[in-house]
């Protein structure tokens, strides 16, 4: 069984490219998949921003034959709300383009993009992929897949707000409560645990926390939770 995904405060490293591919090489080893890769374009200052866990040849075979183009784990995802598992585009003749190339490389197929929305339109698309059975990946999505989201969103902001105005235009405001209940969350504790704690009930537990889902732009609270972890908002659990 795999360990729960550590949120580090990426925030806190200095170099960042060297740290955000560092920290992808971190989550493959804890996760236990091979590769992880993200994208994304930060709408304010326009910069691409993009690192991987790829070998450099199947880098430079991607970028020359111009694949990110027709990849459909970054169009159809970018697209999407929910994560989006690669075997559900395998039918599309754009996949095999793609990947029949991975293969030539000794690339695995297997994988899992999520999407991330940020408040200011900015998408970003964190990707994993592994060359385990399909027993044990159905038990990967089943069991980390909210890790995966927190994980996801927490990289994505730390990237996003890398630029400091950017940052200012980015920052939300929870309330105290709305912070306590974010914070009791990252801890692991369930709503009720919550409610026992701060003395209210795990109704009103659930208000703050759609609260807080909305001021943060997220649709889960495991989204959420990475959020506030990147802003500062709330420590790692």
């Amino acid at each position: 069984m795999k360990s729960r995904i550590q949120l580090v405060d990426l925030t806190a490293l200095s170099g960042p490219r060297a740290d955000f591919l560092g920290h992808l090489h971190g989550l493959c080893r804890t996760i236990g998949v091979d590769y992880a890769s993200y994208a994304a374009t930060n709408p304010v200052s326009g910069k691409l921003h993009a690192f991987t866990t790829y070998p450099t040849a199947w880098k430079d075979h991607y970028m020359d034959q111009n694949l990110h183009l027709v990849d459909p784990t970054l169009r159809i995802a970018a697209r999407s709300i929910a994560p989006v598992d690669w075997r559900r585009l395998e039918q599309d003749s754009s996949f095999q383009d793609v990947f029949g190339a991975a293969r030539d490389f000794d690339l695995p197929s297997t994988g899992l993009t999520v999407p991330v929305r940020g408040p200011m339109g900015d998408v970003g698309l964190f990707s994993v992929t592994s060359r385990m059975s399909a027993q044990d990946w159905r038990w990967l999505k089943g069991s980390m897949m909210g890790q995966l989201q927190t994980a996801a969103v927490h990289l994505h902001d730390t990237v996003m707000t890398s630029d400091a105005l950017t940052r200012t235009l980015r920052y939300p405001h929870l309330s105290t409560r709305e912070r306590e209940v974010l914070q009791w969350v990252a801890a692991g504790k369930s709503q009720q645990d919550i409610g026992d704690i701060l003395s209210i009930s795990s109704r009103t537990v659930e208000v703050h926390l759609r609260s807080a889902r909305e001021k943060l732009c997220t649709l889960t609270t495991a989204q959420a939770v990475g959020r506030a972890v990147s802003l500062g908002l709330v420590q790692p659990g």
